[in-house]
């Protein structure tokens, strides 16, 4: 991920992308809108429906889209997503802007730009430093061509003359009816995903309750800026009990890094109970982790490793038996499994037979390095063809309680969302 100073670029090595305007609600604060223009060589839209916004949300070539709208943990998001294989020849430049409304950009605290691969939620460029003070619309960054290449440069620059200026000063010739949102017939508001309330929640001591649902926000802010606030899914976590794990177990960095994952499956499913496997030669389930019983639970489970599963590493055992129970439990959510490993991975062929045939099921296997160990075939399924879907994520840390929550979901929940829709659409998951 690439951090910009205005004017700022970067190369755009990927064929779609997702470009998310992020700002700090509160009082007083105007509310944002974002707008995609695509443009000509010579800086101008080639007709009114070059303008992709909220009461235009798709260009007519199905290259750009206004996703909408996103709340979560006291900021806003609005978004569009740009398929690049897709852009006419014609167009030269996409514009991502954004414009306030009930107010000016110099009463909007935290104005920044993302931009996301699609196709697998990972960050590509991030732009914070937007200075404002009475504009209104504000160009926050462009997708532009060059060399037959595509780019993102950070822009940050903006005028006073809202979102009828800002269509105006591209080509566009826009009434006020067509510049405000439309209000007949009025729709019923929707109600926004927010920070879920767990079963059993309110049985924990007051400071683990708060560090839960601080958590749970984070994770929500996490998943907004994916567009995917309002997803559920079950979370089962499979933690390395091998030797080399002692120290770990000992310093006490798992049970932080169980408590840390019960936050995504309390925001994720509001039931209250999240599966955990333990393994090294042998695969074990140790008793369901209750949030109502959280602090018990990781004093007993995870101050040492699990006893009579060995000491080496057998990744495809605990696959497999993961992927038994899944089936014998059906749920009509998806699955998301947290797999901590530090390594030492060495049956390569074994988990590789695993993981595809695991690709058929509606269930996405986020690994999570802990250290500089050797993770064999975990940092090639990215790269790996042949499959039916990507449903394997891989990320490794060196000190995973050096990492902070907002970090670690945002690299958790990195490709999830974007797997879900792709799973539905092969009815995979239904």
């Amino acid at each position: 991920m690439t951090t910009l100073g205005k004017g700022g670029n970067t190369a755009v090595q990927v064929g779609a992308v997702r470009v998310v305007v992020g700002w700090q609600q509160g009082a007083g604060v105007p509310d944002v809108d974002c707008t995609a223009l695509l443009l000509d060589p010579a800086g101008k839209v080639r007709g009114d429906n070059d303008m992709v916004f909220y009461n235009q949300p798709k260009h007519p070539s199905g290259a750009v889209v206004h996703d909408g709208k996103q709340q979560a943990g006291g900021w806003g998001y609005d978004a569009v997503s740009a398929d690049l294989r897709a852009v006419e020849p014609g167009v030269d430049r996409i514009v991502v802007a954004a414009s306030a409304d009930g107010g000016s950009f110099g009463q909007v605290p935290g104005l920044h730009v993302t931009v996301y691969d699609t196709a697998t939620g990972a960050e590509i460029a991030r732009f914070t430093e937007m200075r404002a003070t009475t504009e209104t619309a504000f160009v926050v960054g462009e997708l532009y061509r060059r060399q037959g290449a595509w780019k993102f440069r950070a822009v940050g620059q903006g005028w006073d003359t809202g979102l009828a200026g800002l269509a105006t000063a591209f080509g566009i010739s826009i009434s006020e009816e067509a510049a405000a949102p439309a209000t007949a017939p009025a729709p019923a508001p929707a109600q926004q995903p927010g920070v879920r309330f767990t079963k059993g929640e309110e049985r924990l001591p007051a400071a683990d309750r708060q560090r839960l649902n601080l958590r749970k926000q984070q994770v929500l802010v996490s998943l907004a800026k994916r567009g995917a606030a309002g997803i559920r899914a079950r979370v089962i976590v499979v933690l390395d009990a091998s030797g080399s794990m002692h120290r770990l177990y000992k310093s006490g960095i798992v049970s932080q890094a169980v408590e840390r994952m019960a936050a995504v499956a309390a925001q994720l499913d509001d039931d209250g109970t999240m599966q955990v496997w333990a393994f090294a030669d042998l695969a074990r389930q140790l008793p369901d982790l209750t949030i109502a019983e959280m602090p018990g639970w990781l004093a007993a489970q995870t101050p040492k490793r699990p006893s009579g599963v060995g000491g080496s590493n057998n990744e495809a055992s605990v696959i497999d038996q993961v992927r038994r129970w899944t089936a014998a439990n059906p749920v009509p959510d998806p699955t998301l499994v947290l797999f901590f490993s530090d390594g030492g991975v060495h049956r390569n062929a074994e988990i590789e037979r695993q993981l595809r045939a695991a690709a058929s099921e509606p269930t996405f296997w986020q690994f999570i390095g802990l250290g500089r160990g050797n993770y064999g075939i975990l940092e090639r399924f990215d790269r790996m063809a042949g499959r039916v879907v990507d449903s394997v994520g891989f990320f490794a840390v060196d000190d995973i309680s050096k990492v902070s929550d907002a970090e670690l979901y945002d690299r958790l929940l990195g490709e999830f969302p974007t797997w879900i829709p792709e799973v539905r659409r092969l009815g995979i998951l239904r």
